[in-house]
């Protein structure tokens, strides 16, 4: 297994630190009434996206949740362009079309964030066929949730991409909660990962808010696939620091599980503290990586804002009228 470099781990910690930041900066927005639909912040999770990205190549490809933000920073996305979506405008990703829960980069192999509980995991199937077929090596990262994992697809697909031992990673990130419905009442088993044994695929169980743990269980599983042994399913239990939206107080938890997850497993204040503690960086070079993200997500506010709104004659340029 590729041993993390100094270089791997401050990539992370910049990818952390920025998708803290982007979110924080738009949940003020939205706040502000200044986008419509949704927003699901990734606070909390950002962990999770940072070590998987990291763990994966160029070439592979990932499909996203409806809280997909941190998925799209981590696999390299254009701050400016996903700012001007959540603002609808026609620079975005989609044009302004698709707002925060539809961005995709098929450059990027981003192949997209989706609205719909569970929508990405049939996704990985073609995207699993395609890589295995073409036979160069790719491996599929698939994200969902806790709530996702009860949805009947996520069985299917399991099982169709273990019987054809396609190169797909499953990660589920289980914050808990599908919604305001905690994965404790939900799920019948104690562990999500667990449900890999029915389909005679390798399970892994890890703490998702490290990084480094979250690097190399996604790296072990991305050589399993590329190996030609077919998929793997991870289930990365971490916690979302807000509600599913800004709107929702969240008051389904209690005071006292939220205070102990933002104060013991916060993972951007943690990978700080190992960072330094392991003397890869110092807490002022750390300053200087937060103040220079900081200006890289207000320039990506600045060229939403200036950006032009799409014309309604080609809002259906890319739709195939038959």
């Amino acid at each position: 297994m590729t041993k993390l470099t100094k270089e791997n781990k401050i990539k992370m910690l910049k990818d952390l630190i920025t998708i803290r930041r982007f979110e924080e900066r738009t949940i003020q927005m939205y706040a502000a009434g200044e986008f419509g639909g949704y927003l699901h912040p990734y606070i909390g999770m950002e962990a999770i996206a940072a070590g998987a990205c990291a763990a994966i190549e160029e070439k592979d490809y990932i499909i996203s949740t409806h809280r997909g933000h941190g998925h799209c920073i981590a696999k390299g996305a254009d701050l400016n362009k996903m700012m001007a979506e959540l603002l609808g405008k026609a620079t975005g990703y989609c044009k302004g079309r698709g707002g925060s829960m539809h961005i995709a980069d098929t450059k990027l192999k981003m192949l997209g964030a989706n609205g719909i509980v569970g929508g990405g995991i049939p996704i990985s199937i073609g995207a699993g066929f395609g890589a295995k077929m073409r036979g160069e090596g790719e491996v599929v990262l698939c994200f969902f949730g806790d709530g996702a994992s009860n949805n009947g697809v996520f069985h299917e697909a399991l099982n169709m991409t273990a019987i054809f031992k396609l190169p797909v990673v499953y990660i589920c990130e289980n914050n808990l909660y599908a919604i305001s419905m905690c994965s404790l009442d939900s799920v019948a088993c104690e562990d999500i990962g667990k449900r890999a044994c029915a389909y005679g695929i390798p399970g892994h169980i890890i703490e998702g808010s490290d990084p480094v743990e979250v690097y190399n269980t996604v790296k072990k599983a991305a050589k399993h696939a590329r190996d030609g042994k077919g998929p793997s399913l991870i289930e990365a239990k971490t916690y979302r620091f807000y509600g599913h939206h800004p709107n929702d107080p969240a008051e389904y938890r209690t005071k006292e599980e939220s205070e102990y997850y933002k104060k013991e497993k916060d993972p951007l204040i943690n990978f700080k503290k190992t960072m330094i503690k392991e003397k890869i960086i110092t807490k002022k070079e750390i300053e200087k990586i937060e103040k220079n993200i900081v200006e890289e997500v207000e320039n990506a506010v600045d060229f939403a804002h200036k950006s032009p709104e799409p014309e309604l004659a080609v809002f259906l340029e890319e739709v195939k009228q038959i």
